[in-house]
């Protein structure tokens, strides 16, 4: 039952009345209810499950009569402050999913008060409410600073005093440090530190200072309490807007903004000297951060800005001029990102320029950022020592080493393949820029064009602290950090060593990523290039009059292409498009002939064995492409196009047919085409939430789709059976390909010993089985064996011998080639509206159809009244992914008609489109990317409602979604005001699971709650801010039913239990590979190689080591080496977040070729005088000695990312394949 709650005060926050209550409904037993109350409001509602509880409320404080006089019929008067406070029945009826949370909250309640174990964090006390210490001290001056040594003692260097009364709080999961204004014309200001943040919290004995050293730079606020400002956030028209209680700011202070982005540590002096000893009893909670007792004086330095403005003098200056840029911008990296002081990063300075005499400048450079890696972060538990000028010399001499043994391994291979290239990187947050890399990406039409200047384009990423997009927070306005701070340095320049980097462009992916590019100018062939004359040159985008429009033109040229191949002008044919009812059945593709399909292979980087069909293009044409005569016409100008080309067998010599709807602007000057993808091979085919729901409400039954995930579990159960499993299972999913670990697990098999008895290699297993299932339960991704995702595969049938709702699919797998004939389901993600669906019929055409020739793709007909990719929500052939489904199981019972919403024109400003209305759009999509927020709200409402997607309300969000993709081409956003509200409980599949911890061994941790402190306004109003409490409900539909068939724990229990270790007593498992190597290799000398095994070890850690920091989502929480070696990136709760996934990709292609090339090193030598194939054993046998004996349990642990092991079996690997190659050796494949 629901009861109405009215006169409250309007300033009382929603936690601030639940708090009202609580007592109250403690004294009669009620545990379980719900209280909400919108922000500004005067009434709030209480939900109760059990309706005999809430009348027995009503009974006692609820009124039965309207007014004072029933107020004063109440048994038990409730006041708040002296306003009486009214209860009465509501007249609605309760949220029936809203219940269902609440039932779901009481059944878990009961459930944990019966588990016989209670979770008890080690050296944690349990605290109870009454007993709880004091987590809110009063504070009287912030500093900040950072750690330096005076006479080897630990001292704070303070760079900012801020002298304000204020109070430090310690919330559930982070701390707020709140000021109050030094002047009466001042703000209330919040600093907001997350405890994951905190490497050291200090506490002084003998004075009342207490220290902070942080990761990343603090969140920072400023409030918005007084009524003015309340007001006005309130006088819209229309639905009620939502009203702020503070903003998001960059500093709180100008002297603050100086300092805040690389000095981080945070010096605070409480109020009262009693409290320090009440601080210490802090211990006794489990989430915040153990503190250490120390204390250090507080020093007064150079002022930090003057120190940066004496490094950037030198950095500039005529002393180091000959300092190669590369070298500088590491020098630069280190102050500004944190690492050292600016002084003593001049100090060091001397002897950087006189090493760079004994290396070349790219080793240095590498060198130089080997060091930031192994730099700690300053602190009690750090020496003095470590920050010397002679330890960090030592520390570039080690790895100087290493770098003059063999170039750095990045930038080799950047040299050999033409696609790639060495990118250097910048972070800007809400508070600095931070430099990051150079790393290893593809090239784009730009980076190829002006591939002599590398280091004068920055690839620049605008995100939170934390290294994620900045999230939206409902109490909390953040158009200042957006229109504010990243619009001044979208308009301004970033200035890196004497160079001024100014905005040049996105793509539409990097778009959705937040990240741009900018350039500084240079010169080439006597003439001045800059970001204008750069953009110029791409093309005539002066006709354009939509900013986003634009921006998408100009962005074909940042697209990430593998190949750039020359065609001959003469080969290029404009052809029309074919339409039919205001519809483009064509729309962005073309053709081409064999001979120039020939051209276009021989000059693709990627998959040439596969030998495609079927390209993704980005070309740049000379001319207006003329008609089929190839003739040069009249009006003959430059064009850029994009989209899918196919070959066409009818054409004879060098042919490429373009049509209209792939040209894009015009004024281009080049005359390659750049090879985005191509149809290589099909993908497999995986459900998805959206997609599984669509189907329940078109009539598929749960039980098939159950059975094809319990199949998919049982195939991940049955891997960790044997080692044959294991292997097929990495093989499979193309782990390990470069260590040759499938091979490696079936050779120690072969040898009589077991994977499993490892730890590492048996987590590393472990890990991508349990990274597998949680995608299944969190994001219900399926594999269907009889499905296929066909990549930038769609295109249309030439010929035109398909009928309409026909197609022809023709794909290569591992039995074959498979043509699909009869009825499949074909859909394309993103589906949310019903109709993106969709069931046609898959025919055979007669051998001597040009189609036959095509593989790996779908032929769409070209008749009909509306063409086939725009039913799939909205899908065209410019290089779309399709789905096609031939289980029979899973083929609906009805099918409803597409969505046809109507395209919306792009925002119009009446003039060419500026380089600042490119900005203002990419702060206005940053700040309105709202479509994740839309997806979620779809997909709970599917659930709650009776007919799911069909339901109206599910219609008109899947409308606003449609809106939101477009977003980046339209400039048109999808305002959350505009969406059904969120409701108050969420489905059960939507919940968060437990934590993943790679330790010794894989486990799962529950997010533990720690017991609540006394009821406290202070804290309330911290543990307020974020995301809001979510309740969830068993959901009975599919998704439900999926998500509860999984067991996170139960399997990983399971799975363990089955590759449990034998007992190895005294030797580990590398010990007893190197004692198989060292019998069969008795005779053999190896021992002359120890230095080059030395050397390739300390080359294969330090790419691993850059690869866990380059790839996490934060630089200062690398990932873990079991990540890295299995290729796959932890979710913190649950499936991986798309940028995880993102990452996960990348990293492993850099794994797999740092690993190759640590191979081709061990097999083919380092060009020394012991180089070559005759010696490959000896230096394999060298290496695995040095990982398996040399170091032993004293084996060098890495500052930042502990000890590392994954070389050893790297070595094993090698070592063995060349033993089998001694006569009598057993050959294994």
């Amino acid at each position: 039952m629901e009861v109405f709650v009215r006169n409250l005060h309007d300033q009382m926050t929603e936690k601030q009345v639940d708090n009202f209550f609580r007592p109250v409904l403690d004294n009669l037993g009620i545990k379980t209810y719900h209280c909400q109350k919108l922000q500004g409001k005067s009434f709030a509602t209480l939900t109760f499950l059990d309706k005999t509880k809430g009348h027995r409320f009503l009974h006692l404080h609820g009124q039965t009569k309207p007014g004072p006089q029933g107020f004063v019929a109440c048994q038990r008067k409730l006041l708040h402050i002296g306003r009486p406070v009214n209860c009465s029945l509501s007249n609605k009826e309760p949220d029936e999913y809203l219940l269902k949370a609440l039932r779901k909250e009481e059944s878990d309640r009961y459930a944990k008060s019966q588990s016989k174990k209670p979770t008890i964090v080690p050296g944690k006390l349990e605290v109870q409410a009454s007993s709880a210490p004091d987590r809110a001290f009063g504070i009287t001056v912030i500093q900040c600073g950072q750690w330096t040594y005076v006479r080897d003692e630990l001292a704070f260097a303070t760079y900012c005093t801020e002298r304000r009364v204020g109070r430090i709080v310690f919330g559930s999961r982070c701390l707020s440090i709140r000021l109050q204004p030094q002047y009466l014309t001042g703000f209330n200001h919040q600093i907001e530190i997350p405890y994951r943040s905190i490497e050291s919290f200090t506490i002084g004995s003998k004075s009342t200072s207490i220290t902070f050293s942080l990761s990343e730079a603090p969140k920072m606020y400023e409030e918005l309490a007084d009524n003015i400002t309340r007001t006005l956030q309130k006088l819209n028209m229309g639905r009620v807007q939502p009203t702020f209680k503070r903003k998001r700011i960059s500093a709180i202070s100008e002297a603050h903004e100086k300092v805040a982005a690389s000095c981080l540590c945070y010096r605070l002096l409480l109020a009262k000297a009693s409290d320090i000893g009440l601080m210490q009893n802090l211990k006794r909670f489990s989430e915040i951060p153990r503190s250490i007792i120390w204390d250090t004086a507080t020093v007064s330095k150079t002022p930090f800005p003057a120190q940066m403005t004496t490094l950037y003098d030198a950095l500039t200056g005529t002393k180091y001029s000959a300092l190669p840029f590369d070298i500088k911008f590491q020098v630069q990296k280190l102050a500004q990102n944190g690492y050292l002081a600016p002084s003593r990063v001049v100090e060091f300075m001397p002897h950087i320029a006189k090493q760079i005499a004994q290396m070349n400048a790219t080793s240095m450079a590498s060198s130089l950022r080997y060091l930031a890696a192994r730099i700690p972060f300053a602190g009690p538990t750090v020496e003095a020592s470590d920050f010397s000028v002679q330890a960090l010399t030592d520390t570039l001499l080690d790895s100087q080493e290493l770098n003059i043994e063999e170039d750095p391994y990045s930038v080799h291979l950047a040299e050999q393949h033409d696609h790639m290239t060495m990118v250097h990187k910048v972070m800007v947050t809400p508070v600095g820029v931070y430099l990051y890399g150079p790393e290893l990406e593809i090239k784009n039409r730009v980076l190829r064009k002006y591939s002599a200047y590398p280091t004068h384009f920055l690839s620049v990423s605008f995100y939170d602290e934390d290294g994620e997009q900045l999230r939206f927070d409902r109490q909390t306005d953040s158009a200042e950090i957006f229109h504010g701070r990243f619009k001044k340095v979208l308009e301004g320049v970033i200035n890196i060593a004497g160079r001024g980097y100014e905005f040049l462009g996105f793509s539409h992916s990097s778009l959705r990523s937040q990240t741009c590019w900018f350039m500084a100018p240079f010169i080439t062939n006597n003439a001045l290039v800059h970001a204008r004359s750069v953009i110029k040159d791409l093309g005539d985008f002066s006709l354009i009059r939509s900013p986003a429009k634009c921006a998408a033109r100009i962005g074909q040229a940042f697209s990430q292409t593998l190949s750039s191949i020359s065609v001959p002008a003469a080969a290029l044919i404009q052809i029309p498009d074919v339409e039919r009812n205001g519809r483009t059945f064509s729309d962005g593709v073309g053709t081409c002939s064999k001979q120039i399909l020939t051209t276009i292979r021989e000059g693709y980087t990627g998959g040439r064995a596969f030998k495609p069909t079927i390209f993704q293009i980005r070309f740049q044409g000379k001319r207006k492409l003329s008609q089929r005569d190839r003739s040069p016409s009249a009006d003959e100008h430059d064009a850029g196009a994009k989209g899918v080309i196919s070959l066409d067998t009818r054409l004879v010599g060098e042919a490429l047919c373009l049509r209209p709807s792939m040209i894009k602007f015009q004024g281009s000057k080049d005359t390659n085409i750049e090879i985005c993808g191509a149809a290589n091979k099909p993908l497999p085919m995986y459900l998805n939430r959206q997609l599984i729901k669509i189907l329940e409400d078109l009539g598929v039954a749960d039980q098939p789709l159950l059975d094809l995930q319990a199949a998919a579990v049982e195939q991940l159960r049955i891997t960790t059976l044997s080692p044959i499993n294991a292997s097929t299972f990495f093989q499979r999913n193309f782990i390990g390909k470069a260590t040759k670990l499938p091979w490696l697990i079936r050779k120690l098999s072969s040898i009589g010993l077991q994977f499993n008895d490892d730890d590492f290699l048996r987590n590393s297993l472990e890990l991508v089985v349990l990274i597998q299932l949680r995608e299944m339960k969190h994001r219900s991704r399926i594999f269907v064996e009889k499905g296929r995702t066909l990549y930038a595969l769609g295109i249309m049938d030439e010929t035109g011998i398909l009928k309409e709702n026909e197609v022809y699919c023709s794909v290569y797998t591992d039995h074959g080639l498979l043509l699909l004939t009869g009825s499949v389901v074909i859909t394309r993600s993103p589906a949310l509206h019903p109709g993106d669906v969709q069931c046609v019929t898959a025919v055979d055409v007669p051998a001597e159809s040009p189609l036959r020739a095509l593989h790996n793709m779908v032929v769409f007909s070209s008749h009909g009244e509306r063409d086939l990719p725009s039913q799939l929500s909205g899908g065209d052939l410019d290089g779309d992914l399709y789905n096609v489904i031939y289980d029979r199981s899973l083929y609906p019972e009805q099918v409803v008609p597409a969505a046809d919403y109507s395209a919306l024109r792009p925002i119009d400003i009446g003039r060419p489109v500026e380089r600042s209305d490119i900005t203002d759009f990419f702060v206005k999509f940053m700040e309105n990317d709202n479509l994740g927020m839309i997806a979620t709200l779809h997909q709970i409402l599917a659930d709650q409602k009776q007919h799911g997607t069909l339901d109206p309300q599910c219609i008109l969000v899947a409308g606003f979604h449609s809106t939101a993709v477009d977003f980046s081409k339209t400039g048109i956003p999808v305002s959350m005001q505009q969406l059904p509200r969120y409701p108050k409980a969420r489905p059960d599949f939507q919940a968060p699971g437990p934590r993943v911890l790679i330790e010794k061994d894989i486990n799962l941790e529950d997010e533990q709650e720690s017991p609540s402190p006394m009821s406290n306004d202070e804290i309330d109003e911290v543990n307020s801010y974020g995301p809001p409490k979510v309740r969830y409900y068993e959901s009975q539909k599919i998704l439900g039913k999926l998500y509860r068939a999984i067991d996170e724990h139960q399997f990983l229990a399971q799975i363990q239990a089955q590759t449990g270790a034998t007992a190895l007593k005294n030797r580990s498992l590398i010990d007893k590979v190197w004692q198989y190597v060292s019998d069969k290799t008795r005779l053999i000398q190896w021992r002359h190689h120890l230095d080059f095994a030395e050397n390739a070890k300390e080359n294969y850690e330090e790419n691993i080591v850059d690869t866990m920091l380059t790839y996490t989502t934060h630089p200062s929480h690398p990932l873990s080496e079991t990540e890295v070696f299995s290729g796959s990136i932890l979710g913190k709760n649950g499936a991986q977040s798309k940028r995880q996934r993102e990452f996960s990709t990348t990293m492993k292609e850099k794994y797999e070729r740092d690993v190759a090339y640590t191979v081709l090193w061990i097999t083919k030598g380092d060009g020394g005088p012991n180089t070559g194939d005759d010696e490959a054993l000896e230096r394999s046998i060298a290496c695995l000695y040095v990982a398996a004996c040399k170091e032993g349990k004293k084996a060098r642990r890495r500052r930042k990312v502990g000890t590392l092991v994954s070389f050893g079996w790297v070595a094993a690997a090698v070592c063995l394949r060349e033993v089998e190659k001694l006569p009598g050796g057993h050959v294994l494949f």
